[in-house]
């Protein structure tokens, strides 16, 4: 079996610019932040984003990683909406395309089954359809309860991905993993949404194998090494999101970040202090040190 161990600088050695890559996670929960501050430390740009979303997105944004943006919300959960996200969408800085909760995650359905789309009746008479002139709807080849027509639906396109980026609590080195919090998110999703080559997992822990189905956790083994082409040990990797049971989010640093959000020169300190760091380790070292 494959040792698919890597550092962060590794993955973002295979992403391209103008990628579409999906970040998985759900607002300001277990996102794969080690990753993310990689991207923005590295070259890439035009990124197309595909996200539930929450500082990933802001921080790619204001860092001017973002060219397009897919999602359904974007939250730090504690502050209902982030604000690098804000901002660059009243500028204009980014273009976006807006779904509902549930349409987004049958967009990664579709694409992880690789069809066209899937439909459904989610978004029937909303304004998704005003924000995404783009939107079709199919007709059911199949006729209604009562015998006549067939129903019209949502034809929801598939979110194909390049690439997928997402943390789980614990994995092995050939890339099975399991969370050990209350929710799975959509990351699994994410990873078969990817394409090959495309599809990354951090982790608090890379343990033997046993030790994952021995953890209490053989129940929530979401992801397997068939999804994953590269697995990246970071401890505290989701900071300042929250990765429970490992640890809760850092309201503390979160508070912090929103504010840089303020003023330009807010942003150059925060970037300054945060970001503009040699590597993920120097990163942590600083953070434990708070």
């Amino acid at each position: 079996m494959a040792d698919k161990r890597m550092s962060e600088d590794d993955v973002v050695a295979r992403l391209r610019s103008g990628m579409t890559i999906g970040i998985g996670g759900w607002g300001s929960r277990r996102k794969p932040m080690s990753l993310v501050r990689a991207i923005v430390r590295s070259e890439l740009r035009d990124l197309t984003v595909v996200s539930y979303g929450g500082p990933d997105v802001g921080l790619l944004c204001a860092a001017g990683k973002v060219r397009k943006l897919v999602f359904a919300f974007v939250s730090l959960d504690s502050i209902p909406l982030e604000p690098h996200f804000r901002k660059a969408r009243q500028s204009g800085q980014v273009t976006t395309e807006e779904y509902d909760e549930g349409q987004f995650l049958l967009g990664l359905q579709a694409a992880a089954w690789r069809v066209p789309f899937l439909p459904t009746r989610v978004g029937l008479g909303s304004d998704v359809f005003r924000l995404d002139p783009s939107l079709r709807t199919v007709t059911s080849p199949y006729p209604g309860p009562d015998g006549g027509p067939g129903e019209e639906l949502v034809a929801m396109p598939a979110l194909e991905l390049d690439a997928a980026l997402v943390h789980y609590n614990r994995a092995d080195e050939r890339g099975n993993a399991a969370y050990l919090g209350p929710d799975p998110y959509f990351d699994d999703l994410m990873l078969e949404a990817a394409a090959t080559g495309g599809r990354f997992l951090s982790a608090e822990r890379i343990v033997p194998t046993a030790e994952l189905a021995a953890d209490g956790c053989r129940h929530s083994l979401k992801v397997s090494r068939l999804m994953v082409d590269g697995v990246v040990e970071a401890r505290n990797g989701a900071h300042p999101t929250s990765c429970v049971p490992d640890y809760e989010r850092d309201e503390a640093f979160q508070k912090e970040y929103a504010g840089s959000a303020r003023t330009d020169e807010a942003w150059a300190e925060f970037s300054a202090a945060w970001l503009e760091l040699p590597d993920e380790a120097t990163y942590q070292r600083k953070v434990a040190a708070r």
